[in-house]
């Protein structure tokens, strides 16, 4: 009987609480119609096919003024995308670079690791972009006192110029290529895994999903090399025009998210080794393995469990810190959509419902992409 009364007080005080979240968003919602109308505002998403009738520094998707606001969405989800892959992928592969200093035995390489991490993850990340962009970028010479980096590379005020080819179609295939080999491979090795599993060693074929990510990329570029072919920059004036330009904001924003970001990766790494028994190393030694095989083949796989649920955190920070590139004027989405398109249409509550929800889209993804992984990961561990 006491259970029963437990269970339906219960019952009751959810539904209050349901009723009160209900009452609110009623409220909100009433109260934001009746300030939309009475400023002639109207409601809808009708306002993303008027034109933008605004430039875009920097864009990966075709775009022109005459655009439509609805593409200015894309350009601006793109480039948040696109700036977060590059800071990931460097942040990761830093922060295991300097797990790896700090874990040394060479009191340098030790100090140079714990410097770093004690330095950047103690600054706020805002600030880094402005050191990045106003004390470090700002700072490099004219056009016409570029730096040159060979023949054909030019670093200066207005950005970095590099070559690139004139058909991007042959990029995108050559990038569909290296998914491609990236996929064939990681099923290969899952293959080779559980042939390991069952004879109890690797088949004779185990290098091959290693090479095939090169592979099969570089057949793309065999077969397009007719088509390939490099515009390099040149100074023409008072500027450079040509190949590629890799704007400064760009730059400041990839090297200050994936710096910061690659200090809080390193103290995850860093701990996750150490909380793998010393007992296992000293035993992996005894048996004649070298260090670079203990850690390989003994610490890190067992070390990944506790690496990746703090580390899909970083990720997420990661992603969710970008919007930090708006104070350097860098066009992502929160500066493109959240700032200028809102000014330019006025529609305040449909642009930011769209702006959170790519938000949260994104980190839900990301989230679970990286939990599948984990379940798989593990799952070879225990097997």
């Amino acid at each position: 009987m006491k259970k029963t009364n437990s269970m339906v007080k219960g019952l009751i005080v959810q539904g209050l609480f349901f009723i009160v979240i209900l009452l609110t968003v009623g409220f909100a919602v009433h109260n934001v119609s009746i300030q939309l109308a009475a400023r002639g505002i109207s409601s809808g998403f009708d306002f993303l096919k008027n034109q933008a009738g605004f430039g875009i520094s920097f864009h990966l998707i075709p775009y022109a003024e005459t655009s439509s606001l609805g593409r200015v969405f894309l350009v601006g989800a793109v480039n948040t995308l696109f700036i977060s892959v590059i800071s990931i992928v460097l942040a990761s592969i830093i922060g295991l670079l300097i797990a790896l200093a700090r874990l040394s035995s060479l009191p340098v390489l030790k100090a140079i690791g714990f410097a770093y991490v004690e330095t950047l993850r103690n600054v706020p990340l805002l600030l880094q972009f402005f050191v990045w962009y106003f004390a470090v970028l700002r700072q490099l010479p004219m056009p016409l006192e570029s730096w040159h980096f060979g023949k054909y590379v030019f670093l200066n005020i207005r950005g970095l110029y590099i070559p690139f080819p004139q058909d991007l179609s042959a990029v995108w295939i050559v990038i569909a290529a290296l998914l491609v080999g990236l996929i064939v491979g990681h099923f290969l090795r899952s293959k080779a895994r559980t042939i390991r599993m069952e004879n109890g060693h690797f088949p004779r074929w185990h290098l091959v999903p290693f090479v095939v990510p090169l592979l099969v990329p570089f057949v793309a570029l065999v077969y397009l090399r007719s088509r390939v072919q490099f515009e390099t920059p040149f100074l023409e004036g008072f500027n450079y025009s040509g190949g590629a330009q890799v704007i400064p904001e760009l730059i400041a924003a990839i090297a200050a998210l994936s710096l910061y970001t690659a200090a809080f990766i390193a103290e995850i790494i860093r701990g996750a080794i150490q909380a793998v028994s010393g007992h296992q190393r000293e035993a992996a030694l005894a048996l004649g393995m070298r260090p670079r095989q203990v850690l390989a083949r003994i610490v890190f796989p067992q070390a990944l469990g506790h690496i990746i649920p703090p580390l899909t955190s970083q990720y997420l920070n990661l992603i969710k810190n970008s919007s930090l590139a708006a104070a350097i004027a860098f066009p992502e989405l929160v500066l493109l959509f959240a700032g200028t398109s809102l000014n330019v249409s006025g529609q305040a509550v449909e642009i930011m419902a769209m702006t959170l929800g790519f938000y949260l889209v994104v980190s839900l993804s990301v989230s679970a992409l990286i939990n599948l992984y984990q379940a798989r990961a593990l799952r070879y561990e225990r097997a």
